[in-house]
């Protein structure tokens, strides 16, 4: 039988992280009455209605929040993040064990289409652009994109010349 602190622990599964995630520095957590403490310090109070962890923290009446400082807004951040625990937009608190190889393959870049929000990133022998939160660097030509079962997944990295495919472990 699980308790309900295992009910909110998860392995990294990239699939089921409801972005954006947040870094916390230990996994020393403890559930008491619908309560997520974190040394001493609430970071999820499960008896706020909310559907999401900041509504939850800014309903709750307690006042000794656990600050969390640092957003991970998708997979390849967290991908190259150096930590290992995190709490997730729904409250899930997650620990990152890297153990799956992916191929990382570079493609030159075709074009970019600039749109409202963000601009899309099309690549030679990809069937889908990849969205770019920033401008393309000027001496950008190349892109890094990590391949998940075959499939060309997450824009990894840019740069100036073609680097040779490698891999990654996630």
């Amino acid at each position: 039988m699980t308790t309900p602190l295992e009910n909110l622990k998860r392995n990294m599964d990239y699939d089921s992280i409801n972005f954006p995630v947040f870094v916390v520095h230990t996994d020393n957590v403890e559930l008491i009455d619908g309560i997520l403490w974190i040394d001493n310090q609430v970071l999820d109070d499960k008896n706020m209605k909310g559907k999401t962890l900041g509504q939850r923290r800014l309903q709750s009446p307690m006042k000794s929040l656990y600050p969390l400082k640092y957003m991970i807004q998708d997979e390849a951040e967290i991908i190259k993040h150096q930590g290992k625990y995190y709490i997730d937009n729904k409250g899930y608190f997650i620990e990152k064990h890297k153990t799956t190889r992916v191929r990382l393959k570079y493609h030159k870049i075709l074009r970019v289409e600039k749109k409202n929000i963000v601009s899309m990133l099309w690549l030679k022998n990809c069937p889908f652009p990849f969205p770019l939160k920033r401008p393309l660097p000027e001496n950008a030509s190349w892109a890094g994109v990590l391949y998940r079962q075959g499939f060309p997944w997450v824009l990894y990295n840019l740069s100036e010349e073609k680097e040779k495919d490698t891999w990654r472990k996630i």
